[in-house]
């Protein structure tokens, strides 16, 4: 059977027969990108050299790369049936990617690793070897135990990887170097045990993987040496820190408290915070009338929230760039409504003889429940069809042979 090679939306594009049964594949290897342009052909040709003797397969699952990622591995996916890809179009998230691209194949031994390089494909036959032989449920590659090191990695970032490791015994509830890494193996059946309790979000698949099972697990570990990136950006940032926090207390809490809602709930929480401080400053500091004071602090933490819920509540459909602007004016048209609201409300309340502090709180509160259920539905809801139709477009535009 020929190769199937469809450069679609949110489709698998390469599948051949060789891959289509589980008893003739050893091993599958699930590569989550975004940006790794550089990198695609060097971490194909690395895989290559170090499964040789091994049947394989490879799973990049793109997040919509705009440098051209998912092009890449399609075009090498065509030459090559052990390369697949899964190209996600609005939806964004390493521990999300890495569950949809392990529940993509029947395999029956899952690796998961970065493709940027800074994991040792070498030692993938190391690892497959022990979970065979001693019928492990997972073997984790790790930087922390005999064999393994931080590389060139300076003092902050071995601390900050040192600090996870701490906070995630709390939920792990097992002895193992290295919870933080990224890399590890595993069998298939211990995922579709697991894999309906599994948190989904951040970046910490390993972590959460761990925090769902009901039962004591059989882990190895296998050192290695942690890599410097060659090419790219590394995706570690604040707001992936604040993930893995929400990943915590998320299993901690038993999954009560939904993340989207403790999202809200931060960046409410914030605004609220400098929408009181502004309204304390320009009461009681520069004796501003407090409806005039009202309808400024309004528009402080309105604008905070806007930022804010762009880089954290929104992340998967952030605006960037020159979006920037027309997604700010957006957020501040649908929100208007929910402003004015606020400050009727809250003028209401401190005519009636309520404290300033408790008016304000109030008003927005009201504001607040407008705000985020409408805006997640304009202003990056527009981004996310935006988008999608951009894509439409092109893809039709590419089958009907349209040049651009």
């Amino acid at each position: 059977m020929p190769t199937l090679c469809l450069d679609g939306l949110g489709t698998v594009n390469s599948l051949s027969a060789a891959t289509v049964g589980s008893s003739l594949l050893d091993l599958a290897i699930v590569l989550p990108t975004y940006n790794e342009l550089e990198n695609i052909p060097l971490i194909i040709a690395r895989l290559t050299e170090a499964l040789q003797g091994l049947a394989w397969e490879a799973i990049f699952v793109d997040d919509d790369s705009p440098d051209g990622t998912s092009e890449a591995i399609s075009t090498h996916a065509c030459e090559d049936s052990r390369i697949r890809l899964i190209h996600r179009v609005g939806r964004r998230g390493l521990a999300s990617a890495s569950i949809e691209g392990m529940m993509a194949t029947q395999a029956p031994f899952i690796a998961v690793m970065d493709a940027d390089l800074q994991h040792d494909e070498s030692i993938l036959p190391r690892m497959l070897t022990r979970l065979r032989r001693e019928s492990l449920d997972l073997v984790v590659g790790t930087r922390n135990a005999e064999g393994g090191g931080m590389g060139e990695f300076g003092h902050g970032r071995v601390l900050l990887s040192r600090m996870g490791q701490r906070i995630s015994h709390a939920v792990c509830r097992c002895n193992l170097t290295d919870p933080m890494s990224g890399f590890f193996m595993l069998r298939r059946n211990f995922l579709l045990e697991v894999v309906r309790d599994l948190h989904g979000g951040g970046f910490k698949i390993l972590v959460d993987l761990l925090a769902s099972v009901r039962r004591p697990v059989l882990i190895g570990e296998v050192g290695y040496t942690f890599r410097m990136r060659g090419y790219g950006e590394s995706k570690l940032n604040v707001v992936v820190g604040i993930e893995y926090l929400f990943l915590i207390a998320n299993k901690l809490l038993g999954g009560i408290i939904p993340t989207q809602l403790t999202l809200y709930l931060l960046v409410g929480g914030l605004g609220l915070a400098a929408h009181l401080t502004s309204l304390l400053i320009l009461t009681q500091i520069f004796h501003i009338h407090f409806v005039a004071a009202q309808a400024i602090a309004t528009f402080i933490a309105m604008t905070e929230n806007f930022f804010l819920n762009n880089l954290i509540t929104f992340r998967d459909r952030r605006l960037r760039g020159a979006e920037i602007v027309p997604g700010a004016v957006r957020f501040v048209l649908t929100c208007s409504f929910g402003a004015w609201a606020n400050v009727v409300f809250a003028r209401a309340l401190w005519q009636s003889g309520a404290e300033w502090c408790l008016a304000g709180f109030a008003g927005i509160v009201l504001g607040s429940v407008w705000n985020l259920s409408i805006s997640s539905l304009i202003t990056w809801e527009t981004q996310r069809r935006s988008i999608h139709n951009q894509q439409m477009h092109e893809a039709f535009a590419t089958d009907l042979g349209v040049s651009r």
